[in-house]
């Protein structure tokens, strides 16, 4: 996990703008949900529904921006920041779930097309492009420093590009009574959020199932553990991620004879920080007399200490 140009936003600054934005897009949402209902638009209940959603990952992102700066105490001995993680994974299923739910009212709406009011429809769509975009720069350079805010930052162009086929909907409407475009545009929402979805559960559920970050190369880290001066071999590695943006790792070290057990464990430590960007790391250091015979490279055997 290489370190990159992260741009650092302060604190109060960064919560200032996720909080306009949740205001813009609470009232956006209620707007296309009242618009959609009075003009007869689906299309439009689902870009609301789709624009609540990120709505709602703002609100976890801006809760968890606080909660995550609370240090950790005896009942969080790791802290608090993988609260963001838990509610990522609730998002993500409740989005699945819309995205099943909307396209089965599109499918049926095509059964049995419904009357839409095109002008409603093109305007709300083109104010809630407005508002997507004006989202979408509020958090772009925040995006930079974190996993959720880029999410968030790329759920909303993809909430613009609804937008335009809201608007491109609509206009067919007026222009040439094409009712089931309505129903087809909703459908075509629908499985682009289930892609979002099922595109983007599997970083929470790997994080919450302690596996190994995705852009770290674990033979690379064993290989660099393994070249460090005094180390005979390693095993029982574990890697994962404490939170998003956080690697971890624990591992049993073999020391080599004559090797010193401080100065072989900060050389490890060093090599992992300056390479990999590990700052977490627990070893537990074996001498070579004692070490475990037929020990796994990855996590523990039954019974095995």
């Amino acid at each position: 996990m290489p370190h990159d140009g992260h741009v650092h936003i302060d604190p109060a600054s960064g919560d200032r703008r996720v909080s306009i934005a949740i205001w813009a897009n609470a009232l956006l949402t209620v707007a296309q949900i009242v618009g959609g209902i009075l003009s007869g638009s689906l299309a439009l209940i689902a870009d609301a529904l789709h624009n609540f959603s990120d709505m709602a990952s703002l609100v976890i992102a801006f809760a968890a921006r606080k909660i995550a700066r609370r240090p950790a105490d005896e009942r969080m001995t790791f802290g608090y920041g993988r609260i963001e993680v838990v509610a990522a994974l609730i998002n993500y299923t409740t989005l699945i779930l819309v995205g099943v739910y909307l396209i089965y009212e599109g499918g049926m709406r095509l059964i049995e097309p419904t009357e839409v009011a095109g002008w409603t429809v093109v305007i709300l769509g083109s104010v809630a492009l407005v508002v997507d975009t004006l989202t979408a720069l509020l958090t772009y350079s925040m995006q930079k420093g974190s996993v959720n805010i880029r999410a968030l930052f790329l759920h909303n162009l993809s909430d613009a590009l609804a937008s335009v086929a809201v608007i491109i909907g609509g206009s067919l409407i007026l222009l040439y009574n094409m009712w089931w475009v309505d129903p087809a545009i909703t459908i075509g929402i629908a499985l682009y959020i289930l892609y979002l979805a099922v595109t983007e559960i599997g970083d929470p559920i790997r994080i919450l199932m302690l596996g190994s970050p995705p852009d770290l190369d674990n033979e690379a880290v064993v290989a660099a553990i393994r070249d460090v001066e005094g180390v005979h071999d390693v095993h029982h590695v574990h890697l994962w991620q404490m939170q998003e943006n956080q690697a971890a790792l624990d591992c049993h070290v073999v020391i080599a004879d004559g090797a010193t057990s401080e100065d072989v464990k900060s050389a490890v430590k060093a090599r992992l920080s300056d390479e990999f960007g590990i700052q977490h790391c627990t070893l537990e250091l074996e001498d070579l007399g004692h070490a475990h015979e037929g020990a796994q490279l990855y996590g523990h055997k039954e019974n095995d200490a």
